[in-house]
């Protein structure tokens, strides 16, 4: 990158700390742009995965009932962490648990799409 590029940049980001420094309500301001940026990564989430199932939906159709219970299970739990991760890391045991029940699903969908794959 170019010196300058560098510079503006840097001074972009002073600017915007300033508004939320000093204006006032900026810390306000800021949280709401947070949490709609947060949202929006959500939503394509959300419609990568839809997406992708109905991409693979002759896949998921050929599973065994019970690896598809798992899958979806999964799935579920890794939906309930994320929305639930506020409250579980207000406490070092929350996190532990966000953490096992986070890897517990990761695997869980592991092993269902390995076992796929392996036909």
């Amino acid at each position: 990158m170019a010196p300058m590029v560098v510079v503006r940049n840097i001074a972009i980001i002073a600017v915007l700390a300033l508004g939320v420094a000093f204006l006032p309500r900026g810390g306000d301001v800021a949280e709401a742009v947070l949490t709609a940026v947060t949202m929006a990564f959500l939503v394509v989430l959300t419609l990568a995965v839809f997406r992708l199932a109905r991409a693979n939906s002759l896949t998921l159709d050929s599973l065994p009932v019970s690896r598809r219970a798992v899958l979806y299970s999964s799935v579920g739990l890794v939906v309930l962490m994320v929305a639930g991760s506020s409250k579980m890391f207000e406490s070092g045991l929350g996190t532990l648990a966000w953490i096992l029940l986070l890897g517990s699903a990761g695997i869980g969908i592991w092993l269902v799409v390995s076992e796929a794959k392996s036909y």
